[in-house]
């Protein structure tokens, strides 16, 4: 058996962190070693400094690990650091370990918009990773130590959004035009301050601050092609697609739906049996790389008229997944349909899990 890459959380004690750390527990490549968390947390045994919220049982492997600080230092010995940071500490502590040499994959949005910085939903775009992989290359040429890198998450509703459109591209060409509704999910909010409970009973509140600027803007940079020399990506402009997204938080423990209208630049469109058979087609380069987590089906098309529904579709392919259902002509655009993924495993701490199982395969890590 190959001997596993070791591993770190930054930002254990975190909804995103306790994530991270239930997704590690007994994964083959990854074995976790280091949790980092606030000077309050550190020093204790992980079982002692966290308040576990998660449905399944805190790892037994986890329980008696010494959580340290968020320091370089204290990681040094790992191949890949998993950041679950509150994007209000993340800048600084990621730079640090970027600098330090070590390889780190974030959930927060500091350094998604950085044109050197991938940004990656693993089903959709990995061969954006081919910047930090040409970096590691040059590296290695010139007899230099490993370079350290960021690779960034995506926003959890911009990974269900890019889904179903890569296949799309891919198949039929550009996408101009696009609308998205978003019904999400309150644990995307987080543990705290999160949602309070009587203001999403009984409610929907349209608005999540930061939302639709990210989702608008994330979705041109993970369609956008890498430049000549890859060291960067190249976002798409606003002649080359135009997006809309309206965000909207529901009384839905986990699982983010969306409702998309899309317009082709290409004419005539396709046909609404070729859109949803291209989506059933579709596999996702990580389960070509033989990734542990990649899902079978990446995407799972559905025919009844009520679905997808979070309750019973979020969990397909252990959350990796995505499904797709209403395909249908639009009137106005070319084509509509509804979306659902799972906002904190292929929205979050899951793709940055797949995404180190990518590096690993790679040999990047």
């Amino acid at each position: 058996m190959t001997q596993r890459k070791i591993a770190g959380v930054l930002g254990a004690t975190g909804s995103v962190g306790q994530r991270f750390i239930l997704l590690l527990s007994n994964h083959p490549t990854f074995e976790l070693k280091v949790l980092g968390a606030s000077s309050r947390s550190a020093g204790k045994k992980y079982v002692d400094a966290t308040n576990w919220k998660q449905t399944d049982l805190m790892p037994v492997s986890a329980e008696n690990i010494i959580v340290s600080e968020c320091s370089a230092e204290a990681f040094k010995d790992c191949d890949i650091v998993f950041s679950g940071l509150d994007a209000d500490y993340a800048g600084p502590i990621e730079k640090e370990f970027r600098e330090a040499g070590l390889a780190v994959v974030s959930n927060a949005k500091n350094y998604r918009r950085e044109p050197e910085v991938p940004l990656v939903v693993p089903i959709v775009n990995p061969e954006h990773l081919e910047i930090v992989e040409t970096a590691v290359s040059k590296a290695k040429a010139e007899g230099k130590a490993k370079p350290g890198f960021i690779v960034c998450i995506s926003n959890c509703s911009t990974a269900g959004l890019v889904a179903p459109l890569k296949p799309l591209v891919d198949k039929f060409g550009p996408i101009d035009m696009l609308t998205t509704t978003t019904l999400q999910a309150i644990s995307g909010a987080g543990f705290s301050p999160g949602v309070p409970g009587i203001d999403i009973l009984d409610n929907v509140i349209p608005y999540i601050g930061g939302e639709e600027d990210k989702m608008e803007w994330e979705t041109k940079k993970i369609l956008g092609p890498l430049a000549e020399d890859k060291s960067h990506v190249q976002l798409l402009t606003p002649d080359e697609i135009k997006v809309s997204a309206q965000c909207n938080r529901v009384a839905v423990s986990d699982g983010h739906t969306e409702c998309i209208s899309l317009r082709f630049k290409n004419r005539p469109a396709p046909s609404v049996e070729d859109v949803k058979q291209t989506l059933r087609d579709y596999v996702c380069d990580a389960y070509k790389l033989g990734c542990h987590s990649a899902p079978k089906q990446t995407i799972h098309v559905l025919d009844q008229n009520d679905r997808p529904q979070p309750r019973l579709d979020r969990n397909r392919d252990a959350g990796y997944g995505v499904s797709v259902g209403r395909i249908r002509e639009d009137p106005v655009l070319d084509f509509k349909m509804v979306v659902l993924s799972h906002n904190t495993i292929i929205g979050a701490a899951g793709s940055g899990v797949l995404i180190a199982e990518i590096l690993a395969a790679k040999n990047i890590i």
